[in-house]
């Protein structure tokens, strides 16, 4: 039972690791100042491609409340921080 727990949690804190086609390797940066107007709605892939699309970030990490994290700082990565009912409720870089 415990195995099968830390299994869900684990998968609960995923991270997309897709490349932005507009930028050769290395050059991978994130900027979160166009993301204001995703603020609030729900998870879908379609918002996290759209956010990873706006902010030039090469990967992409969901965080729901509670989630455990890794601290390694990564330019190239947006995090998606949501609420308990899914829902974006703030970005940030690294």
């Amino acid at each position: 039972m415990k195995i099968a727990l830390l299994g869900l949690a684990a998968m609960a804190c995923t991270t997309v690791e897709a490349q932005n086609p507009t930028l050769g390797p290395g050059e991978a940066t994130c900027a979160i100042e166009r993301l204001g107007p995703l603020v609030g709605r729900a998870r879908s892939e379609a918002l996290g491609a759209e956010a990873q699309r706006l902010s030039g970030a090469g990967r992409l990490r969901w965080i729901r409340p509670g989630d455990a994290v890794t601290m390694d700082y990564r330019t190239d990565r947006l995090n998606i921080h949501l609420d308990a009912r899914d829902r974006v409720e703030s970005f940030a870089c690294g």
